[in-house]
C-alpha cells in the first residue's frame, strides 16, 4: 500500500504506468501480414509511449514485454522476439540516454544468451543515474517468480541468522521485490481486448487502477494514452478509507 498523503486538491498524473502490450500478432493478422510486422510496429508504438510519458512528466513506465509464460510460444516467434529484442536495444539505447531516460530490467534474466544479456547489463549501467523517467522493462518476467524469489531471499536471511522469521512484514517482502526502489503502479493498462493481469506485478498491482482497451498495442499511441490518464484522473482512490474521508481532507496512509 502506499505510503503518501492523498491530496485531493488537484487530480495529479499517475507517477507509475505499467502496460501489458497486447495485439501485435492480432494487428498483423488483420492486414494478412506475418507476426513479425506486428512485433516491428509494436516497437514504434513503444517510442511513441516513452517519448509522452517523459513529456507528461511520468516517473516510472513499465512494459511488459516477454513474460514466463511466452516460452510457450512457437520457437520461431520466440527467436524472432529475442533478435527484435536485441536489435532495438543496440539501436535505442544512446537515445534513450540522450533523452534523460534510465533503463531497467526486471525478470529471470539467466535464460537468455549471454550477448543479450551483456546489452541489458551495458543498457542499465549506460543509463543507470538518468533522472527524466524511469523504463521498466519486464522481460522472461511473471508476478509468481517475482513473489518467489523474493520469500528466496527472504528464508536465506533467516538460514543464515540474518533475519529473525517473526520481523516477516508486507514490508520486508516487499523490500525484496524486483521493484523495490520504485513507486508502485498506479495506473494498469492492458491493450487488445482482453482484461485481465496475466501474473504482471501481481504483489504491486494491490491498489492500482484498471484500465483495459480493446485497442492493438502498434494502434495505441498518445491520444489514447491520454485518454487513459484522463480516466484515471477522474477516480477517487481510496486506500481502504471511505469517500468521505478522502473529500474532506487529505489522509495519510
Amino acid at each position: 500500500m502506499p505510503n503518501d498523503t492523498i491530496n485531493c486538491a488537484e487530480p495529479a498524473n499517475p507517477r507509475h504506468i505499467a502496460i501489458i502490450m497486447d495485439g501485435n500478432g492480432r494487428w498483423a493478422q488483420k492486414r494478412l501480414l506475418p507476426r513479425a510486422f506486428g512485433h516491428q510496429a509494436g516497437v514504434k508504438a513503444v517510442k511513441k509511449i516513452v517519448e509522452y510519458c517523459a513529456e507528461q512528466k511520468v516517473e516510472v513506465l513499465s512494459l511488459f514485454a516477454f513474460s514466463s509464460e511466452n516460452w510457450r510460444r512457437p520457437e520461431e516467434e520466440v527467436s524472432l522476439l529475442m533478435s527484435l529484442f536485441m536489435a532495438t536495444l543496440q539501436r535505442e539505447i544512446n537515445n534513450l540516454d540522450r533523452n534523460n531516460i534510465r533503463l531497467r530490467f526486471i525478470g529471470d534474466r539467466s535464460a537468455f544468451p549471454s550477448p543479450l544479456q551483456k546489452k541489458m547489463a551495458e543498457g542499465e549501467s549506460q543509463t543507470e543515474t538518468n533522472d527524466a523517467l524511469t523504463l521498466v522493462v519486464a522481460i522472461n518476467y511473471g508476478g509468481h517468480w517475482d513473489i518467489c524469489q523474493a520469500s528466496q531471499k527472504v528464508l536465506d536471511k533467516i538460514m543464515s541468522g540474518q533475519l529473525d522469521s517473526t520481523k516477516i512484514s508486507e514490508q520486508l517482502i516487499n523490500q525484496h521485490l524486483s521493484t523495490t526502489d520504485l513507486p508502485d503502479p498506479d495506473l494498469f493498462i492492458r491493450t487488445g481486448g482482453e482484461q485481465r493481469v496475466s501474473n504482471f506485478m501481481l504483489w504491486q498491482l494491490a491498489y492500482t487502477e484498471m484500465y483495459f482497451t480493446p485497442t492493438l498495442w502498434p494502434d495505441f499511441n498518445q491520444k489514447a494514452l491520454a485518454e487513459a490518464i484522463k480516466s484515471f484522473k477522474s477516480r477517487q482512490r481510496r486506500f481502504g478509507h471511505t469517500g468521505e474521508q478522502i473529500l474532506n481532507k487529505s489522509v495519510t496512509l
